[in-house]
């Protein structure tokens, strides 16, 4: 389990590392060719696409690494038993939504057959809408390989909360001490 979570852990970034490059370099594309006076076309339609693109896979990033919002807080208050029924129903909830998710994303793909962008009338709208099925999909597979860590250590003690831990060594690595 190990193995794959590191595969798509890198998978992942390297998605998104890309995503970040593409809409930076559309954005400022976009600027230099209006600053000019040579607007693109396709350039709001192609930019709003690759920001979803970036955002979807991201959040699919984040899952698997924990990064999301969480309620560790609460979480922690509750005995060993509580904790681990909490960390099952959260994780069958956020399950639930993204299979039910990609199921209606995949309806909507199928909607969109022979759909193209207004401004690039060669690129299918199946072909921009399949990251909502794609991404859920990875989310949901993200959440299965970060569940029996996180049932571990939902048994053993408390939680990591990761905005906490965040919040400390940024204020750590500031010269500021915060966790007394």
């Amino acid at each position: 389990m190990n193995r794959l979570r590191t595969i798509l852990d890198r998978v992942l970034e390297v998605i998104a590392v890309v995503m970040i490059v593409a809409v930076t370099a559309i954005v400022t594309m976009g600027f230099v060719y209006r600053w000019v006076g040579a607007s693109l076309v396709w350039y709001d339609e192609v930019a709003a696409i690759a920001l979803a693109w970036l955002t979807y896979y991201a959040g699919s990033l984040a899952a698997l690494r924990g990064a999301h919002i969480g309620f560790a807080g609460l979480v922690n208050a509750l005995p060993a038993r509580l904790r681990v029924g909490a960390v099952l129903l959260a994780s069958a909830i956020t399950i639930f939504f993204f299979a039910l998710l990609a199921y209606t994303g995949i309806e909507v793909v199928r909607v969109l057959k022979g759909d193209t962008l207004v401004s690039i009338p060669s690129l299918s709208l199946q072909v921009t809408q399949s990251v909502i099925p794609i991404a859920a999909a990875l989310f949901v597979v993200a959440e299965l390989v970060r569940l029996p860590e996180l049932l571990r250590a939902a048994w053993q003690g408390p939680l990591a909360d990761h905005e906490l831990k965040e919040a400390l060594e940024h204020a750590k690595a500031g010269g500021k001490d915060i966790s007394r």
